[in-house]
């Protein structure tokens, strides 16, 4: 494994935080379902297994996750909120090109910074402050040598609740409910769509989405990444309205590092598009704060 990111491959089971989640994201309810918006067919969960899922799950060291039920209180009212703002024809037929919510790129400080540099790009997109401390973003953020974790650590905020990117967010940006979105291992089509879904809530609403991708050898890459496993946070922070969503764009805190810190470094963009399907099979295993 690389030593962008490590941490959430390796952080055990968190606290208990409210009722669990059970299995992933098939546990949270998603909004729409059987009638989403965007047209498409929607095989079966089984229809289909994304690259690398079973390497995923055979060598997942993450516990069983668990969202308190304040934030599944949220999420329910976002997916409502969501669903019902993809289905305004007027408003999206205003729309052209690729809609963005503007983030701020920062290249992260050293080869462990992924999370810090995601952190305060998220959040750049929303209250448009540009170079914040990464330093004060890992300390909050409470990331080591092994990079910033999806799940299982708690930090100094009011109400941790084990999710460390999604708190943290709260914590920086009041009022913006933040709630992480676990995946399974091989996402299902229905979890593509609501990823779209999504991505165009947050973005309309002038507000990116803080994504943990697992690429693994044989799966989908992030522009510029080689062919081995990586941890990783990214900001995504737009997406295509001619498409519905079906590209999006994210800004890598790769793009930019010196290949001494990063040996594979220099290939990487800071912004780059990406299909749906492949963003969402990339962060299998893991998820994205919304």
């Amino acid at each position: 494994m690389t030593a962008v990111c490590l941490l959430s491959a390796l952080t055990a089971a968190g606290p208990a935080a409210g009722e669990p989640a059970g299995e992933r994201a098939e546990t949270l309810s998603p909004a729409g379902q059987g009638t989403d918006p965007f047209p498409g067919s929607q095989p079966g969960p089984e229809s289909r297994r994304a690259p690398g899922a079973l390497y995923k799950q055979v060598l997942d060291t993450l516990g069983p996750q668990r969202l308190t039920a304040e934030q599944r209180r949220i999420t329910a009212r976002k997916e409502a909120a969501a669903a019902a703002w993809s289905r305004r024809p007027a408003v999206r037929a205003q729309r052209a090109g690729y809609v963005v919510s503007g983030g701020l790129h920062q290249s992260q400080q050293t080869s462990y910074w992924c999370g810090p540099a995601a952190l305060v790009i998220t959040q750049s997109a929303h209250d448009e402050v540009r170079g914040r401390s990464q330093r004060a973003a890992a300390d909050l953020l409470e990331t080591d040598s092994r990079g910033t974790a999806w799940y299982g650590v708690g930090i100094d905020v009011a109400k941790p609740t084990g999710y460390p990117m999604a708190d943290a967010l709260n914590h920086r940006l009041p009022g913006a409910n933040y709630v992480p979105r676990p995946l399974p291992y091989s996402p299902t089509s229905a979890d593509v769509a609501n990823f779209r879904r999504h991505i165009v809530h947050n973005t309309d609403y002038d507000y990116a989405i803080a994504g943990n991708a697992w690429e693994v050898p044989g799966g989908p890459h992030l522009a510029g990444h080689p062919n081995i496993e990586i941890f990783h946070w990214v900001a995504i922070d737009g997406y295509n309205s001619d498409t519905d969503a079906r590209q999006v764009r994210y800004l890598d805190p790769v793009g930019g590092v010196s290949t001494s810190m990063i040996s594979w470094a220099g290939g990487v963009p800071k912004s780059a598009k990406i299909s749906a399907d492949a963003i969402t099979t990339i962060m299998g295993g893991r998820g994205y704060v919304w």
